[in-house]
């Protein structure tokens, strides 16, 4: 099913089977470095400047890069906390979930939110200094969101694997 994935755009939609090697030399190198020069990009996957500069521009225009940001490290930041918090919602109605999406992408703490289809409604992984300001946004936050009706807790002791998208393959 690799050929299902379409990246939707500004100018339409891309199916993965769209992107030859070229294409995806491309996105995997920018996923590795978002800030490599033109010249060195093309050098890297084996093209010209012109095409390759062309080919970039493309994918931007069609929505499979999305953007570039500073990946920073969290450790060092001391933002070294992590939960995971399933959530269990009142009702699943869309307006209910739609209410409840708007609310979480308002807490910067909450890093990821996802609709789950199991024995809980949502899989939050939220960030945090520590124990101590977790429970503070899990009490004031998070359990004030629109129709959540339990939360559960589960709190990593080991980041064994964390990465961002860049498998195009």
């Amino acid at each position: 099913m690799a050929n299902a994935l379409i990246f939707s755009g500004k100018a339409g939609e891309l199916n993965i089977s769209d992107l030859d090697r070229f294409d995806r030399a491309i996105l995997q190198e920018m996923a590795r470095d978002g800030r490599v020069s033109i010249t060195e990009l093309s050098r890297r996957i084996g093209l010209s400047k012109s095409p390759t500069q062309a080919r970039l521009r493309r994918l931007e225009e069609m929505g499979a890069i999305q953007g570039y940001r500073a990946l920073l490290d969290p450790i060092r930041l001391g933002l070294d906390h992590i939960a995971f918090v399933e959530v269990k919602m009142t009702q699943t109605r869309e307006a209910a979930l739609a209410a409840f999406n708007e609310a979480v992408a308002k807490i910067p703490e909450i890093e990821q939110a996802h609709l789950i289809a199991g024995n809980f409604d949502y899989l939050l992984k939220v960030r945090t200094a520590n124990m101590r300001s977790y429970r503070k946004v899990l009490a004031e936050k998070i359990s004030t969101l629109p129709h959540v009706a339990a939360t559960s807790t589960y709190v990593a002791m080991q980041a064994v694997k964390e990465e961002t998208f860049g498998n195009v393959t």
